[in-house]
């Protein structure tokens, strides 16, 4: 399967984006956090999720989040040199403490403890407690992928979420993320907030003067709100306003079936592993740490049956899905991280578009932190 360059990511309006080469703004987000005193090691996990991030397209969660960490780092509510240990371990499971660091190492060094167990038992759930915001929930399901396992990733998050037939924040977005291996590339994965929408993409809409389309966010009276994104934005920080969950205000449409799915998410990992959950969870600028929770599982495919049968069974399920009748007025028939695959490909090869407002925020955090801004600008061409 492939898809010519560009089918995939047309050249994009000069006026509003520049693309830029993804090793060198990788390089610049591990030297920006090196500079904070973050470990060398931890630097470079949390820069290859937030560019992995850009790379597969969801800029929501991408480097316009740079700061989010950089503030935290100078409040002191993040731990620069956190000792995650396992403090309870238990056959196919394991209980993790995040010592109050980033969540991205730690939620990977999860996942390598929840292959390692799938490898011996068949299957392992690993929980972590203590620990803060990691980005794409879908990079530590696909390191689970990558080893042939089948890997699932959820995590709980500050309340952003409206709870059905409610008018305020108390869940949080809490994202569901499985990666499952194919024989050839692209994996199958499917990474979802389990509100309408993340608060990452009100953020970018806000930075780069996007209004917000109606059913995203209510206020306290539940009204419907949509428009201006900065003022939204405001109105959630402030606990004026509220995300919606998934399927939207109400029943009518599956509201409580995504709150249901978030409430689930929490007990895991929040509830169970001695995290914080609901609207006990911090925001990583805070006065206080986050205690974030995240919930980890890998599959070991071998404990079932033969991973070369699994692949042909597979391959035949996602066939059928494709020879499907198509809608009329759909593009093709797409399986779960087919397009962000064929982006990540792409940008690999022409650079990552970048809006020139997160751009000019980038260029503000250097001179904050006292490093050159050495992401290079790739120049735009017609593909």
């Amino acid at each position: 399967m492939s898809l010519s360059l560009y089918e995939r990511e047309k050249p994009i309006p000069p006026e509003e984006y520049v693309r830029v080469d993804y090793g060198s703004l990788k390089k610049w987000v591990k030297n920006v956090y090196i500079k904070l005193g973050l470990l060398k090691e931890h630097a470079e996990i949390v820069a290859d999720v937030l560019t992995m991030a850009d790379l597969m397209g969801i800029s929501s969660h991408g480097v316009q989040r740079v700061s989010r960490y950089v503030t935290g780092i100078k409040l002191g509510t993040v731990n620069l040199r956190p000792k995650v240990r396992i403090v309870k371990d238990f056959g196919a499971t394991a209980l993790i403490d995040g010592d109050n660091g980033l969540g991205h190492p730690t939620a990977l060094y999860a996942m390598n403890v929840a292959v390692s167990k799938a490898g011996k038992y068949g299957v392992s759930l690993v929980l972590v407690k203590n620990s803060h915001h990691f980005g794409i929930a879908g990079y530590y399901s696909l390191k689970a992928a990558e080893e042939g396992f089948i890997g699932m990733t959820v995590t709980n998050s500050e309340p952003l979420v409206a709870y059905t037939h409610t008018a305020e924040r108390y869940l949080g977005t809490n994202p569901i993320a499985v990666a499952i291996p194919r024989r050839n590339p692209p994996p199958i994965l499917f990474d979802a907030a389990t509100s309408v929408v993340p608060v990452g993409k009100i953020e970018l809409y806000s930075k780069i003067g996007k209004e917000v389309p109606p059913g995203w966010a209510i206020d306290l009276e539940g009204n419907i709100l949509s428009g201006n994104a900065k003022g939204i934005l405001k109105a959630i920080r402030e606990r004026k306003a509220a995300l919606l969950p998934l399927g939207g205000l109400g029943e009518e449409l599956g509201g409580h079936k995504g709150s249901g799915l978030s409430m689930i998410i929490d007990v895991f990992s929040g509830v169970l592993s001695g995290a914080a959950w609901g609207w006990h969870v911090r925001h990583t600028i805070s006065d206080r740490p986050a205690n974030v929770g995240h919930a980890i599982a890998a599959v070991n495919i071998d404990a079932f049956m033969d991973k070369d049968v699994f692949f042909d069974r597979l391959e035949k399920f996602i066939s059928e899905i494709k020879s499907l009748r198509k809608h009329p007025k759909a593009e093709r028939i797409w399986i779960p991280g087919e397009k962000a695959w064929l982006t990540m490909q792409t940008r690999l090869k022409i650079g990552i578009p970048i809006h020139k407002a997160v751009l000019n925020e980038l260029k503000r955090i250097s001179n904050e932190v006292g490093i050159p801004f050495t992401v290079n600008i790739v120049r735009e061409k017609a593909y």
